[in-house]
């Protein structure tokens, strides 16, 4: 290892060894389940050409790397157990081009340095299609697939990618667009752009249909009893325009003494009236129409984005993680059919009545969270792009104890929130 370490350091590219404060502040994580892990060292590249240097240097030295943005891989796959930590945070520039409506953005960009550009220009009526949480890197979400706030109007992250840029295997830097020819080359690997590293994307800017571009956004807790748990099967199962999505959580923390508690986030892309109106519409139990209309309030676009970049910053200061909890998590994707939706939340809540029993006196919670889908996700065919799960209208993850009994009802039995590579010949045309 001392050798390849030189060797980067001739190159000058960031290298940080167990020890350097650098080196302890990239490994460390929030989930503890991989506090353990321990690479040889840490790679912080600065330009694409430091990538290529690392590439071709690992393959010459028979290096194990593993890939490394925001370190969100609820599966470990961004933590490096072995080998070296390929982290591309330095790589964070970013350029918007609202002529074109195109941003411009490095892989170890955040969405809460993506979303600035947005803020500092106000540009009232336009998001670029990120995550609801500012802390995750781009890479992975855009990668995986990409599910935001208001994806519902406009199609799932990786549907708004027009150029990437990436390393491939053999040191080559290649750029793919979204206009490539299927059958070329570059148009096989714009579909498996994991058998590489990718260093720049670039994606297109939307425009939200609200005038004004005014949102509307709120969250609702509230303890969950069998009328509520009615209402949110109706939830999963109702046919809700675009415009709207309504996201809930179901919680069971044996730290409170109260009982199981839902939270419902709301996003509308529109005013108050028509939300308060789509809200009377679709939600037929009163109280919870009337708290979801209470707690849900309009804002301007820009300003809607504020509240998760104060929380990125608040976040990046620290030295460490300070969460002390030991997270396990898997993800499903279900159609929105009743006979599913009433199988997976009976599975839930009998798992949620297991955990409070098997834990009672722990301090310790067990979440299941759904994630409001379909709408513009589901336009796509399932073969017209890399993410082939295109008929879901809820993407849920949660406590690992019941992914053995939940798999099964998820699309095909196996689907779940990654981008899995459709073209695998790809890698043997680089």
């Amino acid at each position: 290892m001392s050798g390849a370490i030189r060797a980067f350091k001739t190159d000058r590219i960031p290298v940080f060894e167990r020890g350097d404060k650098e080196y302890e502040r990239s490994v460390a994580t929030p989930n503890l389940l991989y506090r353990f892990a321990r690479p040889e060292f840490v790679l912080q590249p600065e330009t694409p050409a430091h990538v290529q240097a690392i590439i071709r240097q690992a393959r010459a030295q028979n290096l194990v790397l593993t890939i490394k943005c925001g370190g969100h891989s609820y599966a470990g796959h961004s933590t490096a157990f072995e080998g070296v930590s390929l982290d591309v945070r330095r790589m964070n520039k970013t350029k918007l081009d609202m002529a074109a409506k195109t941003i411009t953005f490095g892989a170890g960009c955040q969405w809460g340095h993506v979303y600035k550009t947005l803020i500092n220009g106000r540009h009232n009526g336009f998001v670029i299609n990120g995550g609801r949480c500012p802390f995750v890197g781009l890479g992975g979400f855009v990668l995986g697939g990409g599910l935001g706030p208001f994806s519902r109007t406009i199609g799932m992250g990786s549907d708004t990618v027009k150029e990437i840029t990436i390393v491939t295997a053999d040191g080559k830097l290649l750029m793919v667009k979204d206009t490539d020819s299927r059958s070329s080359n570059e148009g096989r690997l714009f579909w498996a752009l994991n058998f590489g590293v990718v260093v720049e994307m670039k994606l297109a800017v939307k425009q939200l249909r609200a005038l004004g571009g005014i949102v509307v956004a709120g969250r609702y807790q509230c303890l969950i009893c069998s009328t509520r748990r009615t209402s949110c099967q109706r939830f999963y199962t109702t046919d809700w325009p675009e415009r709207i999505a309504v996201d809930s959580k179901w919680i069971c923390d044996l730290r409170v003494s109260s009982g199981n508690g839902v939270r419902f986030p709301t996003y509308f892309d529109g005013g108050k009236d028509d939300f308060d109106a789509t809200i009377d519409q679709y939600v037929k139990h009163p109280e919870l129409a009337k708290q979801l209309k209470r707690r849900s309030l309009p804002e301007n676009s820009t300003r809607f984005l504020h509240p998760a970049r104060d929380a990125r910053r608040a976040e990046t200061v620290k030295a460490f993680p300070t969460s002390k909890s030991y997270s396990i998590y898997s993800s499903f994707v279900f159609r929105n059919d009743r006979p599913t939706i009433e199988r997976g939340t009976a599975l839930i809540r009998d798992k949620v009545a297991a955990f409070r029993k098997a834990f009672s006196g722990e301090r310790v919670e067990f979440l299941a969270t759904f994630i409001h889908s379909g709408g513009k996700m589901s336009t796509p065919k399932p073969v017209d792009s890399a993410f082939f799960w295109r008929e879901a209208t809820d993407m849920r993850a949660f406590l690992g104890e019941a992914k053995r009994e939940l798999r099964p009802l998820s699309l095909q039995g196996e689907a779940a929130v990654i981008n899995f590579p459709v073209w695998i010949k790809v890698k043997f045309r680089w």
